[in-house]
């Protein structure tokens, strides 16, 4: 048996919450292998809404539910959501298992998280300021603190990891007042009790004992391809491996076991935080696309750059992920323009080319998008339930996409709601 991937293919924000929920029927378990509380899937059915940070999409429909070793974890955060859910009628403590191998966000990660934007000044990246960074960091030191500690002579290792954090606090001039580091404890300690109350597992065995036993296994990811720290526009990316490789590394799964590899991208593109971004719309277009679109961050409330997609970058995802299936989300959001451009190209310096660059930054380098005129459906698409009834302008525009990209397109989202979603 092997497991199938679902990722996404830009700067994050795609709508992989959502394609989850819709798939999940058809798997027995769903896996989140990386990123932390920063996630903001999205889900909407039933005429309710709801965000999930660090929590599987998959717990709507999915006995089997595990937050993986390679994701961050904030006890807190986590203690909010997983309270939220359980009064909405979820089982959670039923369905949710948690790695011993998931390291945890502790309060002074936030404070450093904060206090290192401060100190950037303009070179900031533009964080959600959640400690994801700084809690990275420390576990590729060598200094993390896991979910498994939480059982395993845990004040000692805590009292030290918040001591190390204390004096990186004072070289950045940010050390806390007593009172507010103890409130912030307070609230932290109390959430490390009430995660002892799930199911904490050693993940790498159950994700491998449930293919041994032949179920299905759909591996999430969060964020996005260009937000990868190895392959992502550097710097300006998050601090995890958002690819398929990262499935392996962040649940134990060997290469081998991976299947189908589902690559989720927008029919038009869009960003959050600081970064380059070279199909971005600085006009009216632009902020159309945003308000039609309500591109607006699920956890932070942030306002997403908007731009036309950019087939040169997910060219390059395509290739780092290898994705076999294609999924496009909020293509009803392009119902009204009568002209949809796509880029196919960049010329750098007045040079041609297909090829995503080393840097998408350089002071040096002058990035133009080379675009090509699609011409629009113009025909709402959120009615539409089967996908003999969409528009042949629309089914144009997937061809070439599909032309494009190498790899199908598999289904569509015309919506937000789970029902909303086209199987081609």
């Amino acid at each position: 048996m092997k497991v199938d991937v679902l990722l996404g293919l830009q700067w994050g924000d795609e709508g992989k919450g959502k394609v989850v929920d819709v798939l999940t029927p058809r798997y027995d378990a769903v896996a989140r292998f990386q990123g932390g509380p920063n996630a903001g899937h999205t889900l909407e059915f039933d005429g309710k809404k709801y965000v999930l940070r660090s929590i599987p999409s998959g717990v709507f429909q999915n006995d089997t539910n595990l937050i993986g070793g390679g994701v961050v974890l904030d006890p807190v955060l986590f203690r909010e959501e997983a309270e939220a859910l359980c009064t909405s009628g979820v089982d959670l403590k039923r369905t949710l298992c948690i790695s011993k191998k998931a390291h945890l966000i502790l309060p002074t990660h936030r404070l450093l998280d904060a206090a290192s934007e401060r100190a950037k000044g303009k070179a900031k990246i533009g964080t959600t300021g959640k400690g994801i960074g700084p809690t990275y960091t420390d576990k590729t030191s060598r200094n993390g603190l896991r979910v498994g500690d939480i059982f395993c002579d845990f004040e000692t290792k805590y009292t030290a990891a918040r001591e190390r954090h204390i004096a990186r606090l004072a070289s950045l001039d940010a050390i806390p007042a007593p009172d507010e580091l103890a409130a912030l404890e307070k609230r932290w300690l109390e959430a490390i009790e009430y995660l002892k109350e799930y199911r904490i597992v050693d993940g790498e065995y159950l994700v491998n004992d449930l293919l041994t036993q032949g179920k299905s296994i759909l591996c999430e990811g969060a964020q996005g391809t260009m937000l990868d720290v190895d392959f992502g526009s550097y710097p300006y990316v998050t601090s995890s491996n958002t690819v398929t490789a990262g499935a392996c590394t962040g649940l134990g799964i060997a290469p081998n076991r991976i299947g189908d590899v589902y690559g989720i991208f927008k029919a038009y593109c869009t960003r959050v935080g600081a970064g380059p971004f070279p199909t971005e719309l600085f006009d009216q277009t632009g902020r159309t696309i945003r308000d039609l679109g309500h591109e607006y961050g699920a956890v932070t409330g942030r306002e997403r750059r908007c731009g036309w997609i950019d087939l040169v970058a997910l060219r390059y995802a395509v290739m780092i992920n290898g994705v076999t299936k294609l999924i496009m989300m909020k293509s009803d959001v392009l119902d009204t323009f009568p002209t949809i451009r796509a880029c196919t190209a960049y010329r750098i310096n007045g040079t041609l080319t297909d090829r995503f660059p080393y840097s998408l930054d350089d002071p040096h380098a002058e990035i133009e998008p080379v675009y090509t005129d699609i011409t629009g459906w113009q025909t709402p698409l959120t009615g539409v339930t089967c996908a003999a009834d969409l528009p042949e302008a629309f089914r144009s525009y997937i061809a070439f996409i599909e032309k494009q990209l190498g790899v199908p397109v598999v289904i569509v989202s015309v919506g937000p709601d789970r029902k909303q979603t086209i199987e081609l």
